[in-house]
């Protein structure tokens, strides 16, 4: 029988379950449940034998150190401006580290010293960036190795409710909180597009989308996300007159999304009228005519304001972003609005509250990569690449599961000695991608490949 293996897992937010659960399959597991507040982890590990939990600032250095150097390997499933920290104290104790984070700038630092210590510093093992790695770098291999070269990229993903729980105007559901999804909508895009750099401000994001055509029961619509134009370098695809990775929404999104963005609901600036310390009641009329500059919360004129900020000239997409606004109750001096300092904070707690997965909702994962291909023999041809999962009722979440498996599953490879490149990595060669692949079906993780 193999030694036991010990496991700190830094985090017990809703991508922890699936991979606690996937590690303690092992009887050879003991997996430790650290947080801030052990409360939060205690909830978790009562779930599950072989699991305990423990209180752990990893602010402090001292206890960070002690945390890690107790156990054969962390998981870090904290906010990823953390995980360097947790790279410094591995480093220092020789013990593995995995994160689902894309490789910062600070975490790349550490590379030359994890090297020096012989660990084992795996990252962007979730969904995206992880499973699309999988599967992109399969096919570009397999390309590759048959002589042929890629000439076009393009892969979409998208966390999304499944068609039957996309029951509001916006097409879209919240597992936690809303802030990092209207705060995304800030960022700005740079990919290749038939062989021109496009670069797209922020402000323009949601004007960039397109139609991204997967299966005909989704009306999906997809733009930019982030730089992906190092993706050429990055999947060695040099001869890629289009590359971009990007994200996924059902068709409407964009533009109630732009219609919230054009009315300045991205403000992050704090407003003493919207503080917690503010007294009397706050109606959304008054959040709204004052984030407008009105005279009157009159609902009627407010919404008349709204409109002036809906950009699309297609009658339908108005009537559908007007309904929206309507629904969310920004303009209705009946409902009140959580003081939460700012313009985009008191938003966030609305969509919170309108918004969440109810009971029995499922979520839904879908993700195309689409090549276009040119043989050794100089014919082309189109292959794709789609993986689509739902969650389960009640159950674990498809974000949650491909994002926390392929995580628990990477982290079990390094403990038996199966992924021995040392250093900052990712997964971005056969000897790391392919045993992780090799796995993922038998957890109901899989892509459907087609070429025409």
């Amino acid at each position: 029988m193999s030694a036991q293996k010990n496991i700190l897992l830094l985090g017990s937010g809703f991508v922890a379950e699936p991979c606690l659960e996937y590690l303690l399959r092992s009887g050879n597991n003991r997996v430790t449940v650290a947080c801030r507040r052990a409360e939060k982890a205690q909830d978790l590990v009562n779930k599950y034998a072989g699991a305990t939990a423990m209180s752990l600032d990893v602010e402090d250095d001292a206890a960070l150190d002690a945390a890690v150097a107790a156990h054969d390997l962390t998981i870090s499933l904290i906010p990823y401006t953390q995980h360097a920290r947790v790279m410094t104290s591995a480093i220092k104790a020789k013990k593995h580290v995995v994160t689902t984070s894309y490789i910062s700038p600070a975490m790349e630092e550490l590379d030359a010293a994890a090297k020096q210590a012989g660990i084992v510093c795996m990252n962007e093992i979730g969904l995206d960036p992880g499973i699309d790695h999988l599967y992109a770098l399969k096919i570009i291999n397999e390309v590759h190795d048959q002589g042929g070269r890629i000439l076009s990229f393009e892969s979409f993903c998208g966390g999304l409710p499944a068609p039957e729980a996309s029951n509001n105007p916006l097409g879209y559901k919240f597992s936690w909180s809303a802030r990092g999804v209207l705060l995304a909508l800030r960022n700005n895009a740079r990919y290749w597009q038939d062989g021109k750099l496009v670069e797209i401000a922020g402000k323009d994001l949601m004007d960039s989308t397109r139609p991204i055509f997967i299966y005909p029961a989704f009306a999906l619509v997809g733009y930019g996300n982030r730089d992906s134009s190092h993706y050429r370098q990055r999947y060695n695809i040099p001869d890629a007159a289009t590359c971009v990775r990007g994200s996924l929404r059902y068709q409407g999104f964009p533009e109630f999304a732009k219609t919230l963005v054009n009315m300045g609901f991205l403000d992050d600036t704090p407003r003493a009228a919207l503080s917690t310390s503010a007294t009397g009641d706050l109606p959304w009329s008054r959040v709204t005519q004052q984030l407008l500059g009105l005279s009157s919360d009159d609902p009627a004129e407010l919404l008349r304001a709204a409109e002036t900020h809906i950009e699309t000239q297609d009658p339908e997409m108005r009537r559908r972003v007007i309904h929206g606004i309507k629904w969310l109750g920004i303009t209705s001096p009946a409902v009140a609005a959580a003081k939460r300092g700012t313009y985009l904070d008191v938003l966030c707690a609305r969509l919170e509250e309108l918004m969440m997965y109810g009971e029995g909702e499922r979520d839904m994962i879908i993700l195309q990569h689409k090549f276009e291909v040119e043989n050794k023999d100089g014919s082309h041809n189109t292959r794709t690449s789609v993986t689509l999962m739902y969650g389960e009722p009640n159950g674990f979440q498809a974000m949650a599961k491909t994002v926390g498996v392929p995580c628990g599953i990477a982290a079990q490879l390094i403990l038996d000695g199966k992924l021995t490149t040392t250093g900052v990595i990712a997964p971005m060669t056969r000897e790391i991608y392919e045993p992780i692949m090799e796995l993922l079906p038998a957890e109901g993780i899989n892509a459907v490949e087609e070429t025409v």
